[in-house]
């Protein structure tokens, strides 16, 4: 194979695809970037076994050439030499050349490397998915609902089915669940699909990881990706990336009965100034057990944030609140579950409602029934 690429558009490429690649890998092959060169454009693949990512890029975009295609081939690169080596090239064009034995030489204005390839026959076949059913939503609301969920994933290995991202589709709506049975994230969002889409349901859970890597890779903009689901695998296709991801195998647990539907104390403050009370609590709760602060309200607009610790000392932060309905309240909770969930809001005014001080709060953008927080309390007496 033979051709001239945009460095540029060569780096961003490579750099989609080595998301998927790992080096802990035990089949060596998959240590590697694979290029396809065709008369239409290159092919990238990154795999891991888990993730794969294909990014292509066409000999012609918007009318301009991006690659200059002199022989077509394919071969595979190793990735963490690949993608250091186009990043440090010093021209905007690059040249790659590979002979029968694998051998591919990268020229850049007086710069030369030769690196050693694999064959590309022995690189693995990517999942066969039958798009069946396909749904798509906007690139930039897709990044938010991972964005908004996949902080409350379960980082431990005992209930592997807690590691992923429940993902449900029913009646035109896609609801994201998230939980590590401490706190639980939900987001949901209307999307668009083929005319069964309303009848169309499904519900599958996908690793936090993917999502991590997908959403880093999407572009901030309003294009639509389609996505499939299938028994075992989900697909996210944009104009120039196709990302596969497998399931994890499992049921998920009903977490609906883990939401109350009464509250007795409900308050509506400023998100800002809230995160920044408990971010000074726990300066104080970090030394402490578990990282907990205290919550109580005082009269019908104040509320004080506290922790305390033997050894160190105490701080009380007061906040002055829109609103406070309902009984007295005295609550502890983890200062970082806390956190965690303001910061993925994104709205600035917030509205909490708590049903007593050992039960699950949440906490909602007002005016917004479509986002929502679960926190456990912590039992401090």
């Amino acid at each position: 194979m033979k051709f001239t690429v945009q460095k540029d558009h060569l780096v961003k490429a490579v750099q989609e695809v080595m998301r998927a690649v790992s080096s802990r890998t035990t089949i060596p092959i998959l240590t590697g970037i694979k290029l396809v060169v065709t008369n239409e454009g290159l092919t990238f693949t990154g795999s891991d076994s888990d993730i794969s990512i294909e990014s292509y890029l066409p000999t012609v975009l918007d009318d301009q050439q991006l690659v200059d295609v002199k022989q077509t081939g394919s071969i595979v690169l190793n990735a963490r030499y690949f993608s250091d080596i186009v990043k440090k090239l010093p021209s905007d064009f690059v040249e790659l050349e590979s002979d029968n034995n694998h051998v591919t030489t990268i020229k850049a204005g007086k710069t030369e490397f030769s690196l050693n390839g694999f064959d590309s026959e022995e690189y693995p076949l990517l999942p066969q998915i039958e798009e069946h059913e396909t749904i798509s939503i906007s690139a930039d609301l897709l990044k938010f609902m991972i964005r908004q969920t996949v902080f409350a994933v379960s980082t431990s290995e005992t209930r592997p089915i807690l590691t992923g991202v429940n993902w449900k589709i029913e009646n035109g709506d896609l609801t994201c669940i998230a939980t590590d049975s401490h706190r639980l994230a939900l987001r949901q969002a209307k999307i668009d699909g083929s005319s069964t889409t309303s009848e169309f349901k499904a519900s599958v859970v996908i690793p936090g990881k993917s999502l991590n890597e997908l959403s880093k890779i999407l572009d901030d903009n309003d294009e639509k990706v389609e996505i499939v689901l299938t028994e075992h695998q989900a697909l996210f296709k944009t104009k120039h990336l196709l990302f596969f991801t497998r399931l994890l195998e499992g049921n998920y647990p009903d977490t609906s009965k883990l939401i109350p539907s009464e509250s007795k104390t409900e308050l509506t403050v400023m998100t800002k100034e809230f995160l920044q009370a408990i971010d000074r609590a726990s300066l104080l709760a970090r030394e402490g057990r578990n990282n907990v602060v205290h919550l109580e309200t005082v009269g019908n607009s104040v509320v004080n944030v506290s922790s305390y610790s033997p050894e160190i000392g105490k701080v009380v932060d007061e906040i002055v609140c829109e609103d406070i309905k309902g009984e007295e309240l005295k609550i502890s909770f983890s200062a970082k579950y806390v956190m965690d969930a303001l910061k993925a809001i994104e709205s600035p005014e917030i509205y909490i409602q708590f049903t007593g001080a050992m039960r699950p709060f949440l906490i909602r953008t007002v005016n917004d029934s479509r986002t929502l927080q679960l926190i456990l309390p912590v039992r401090t007496y």
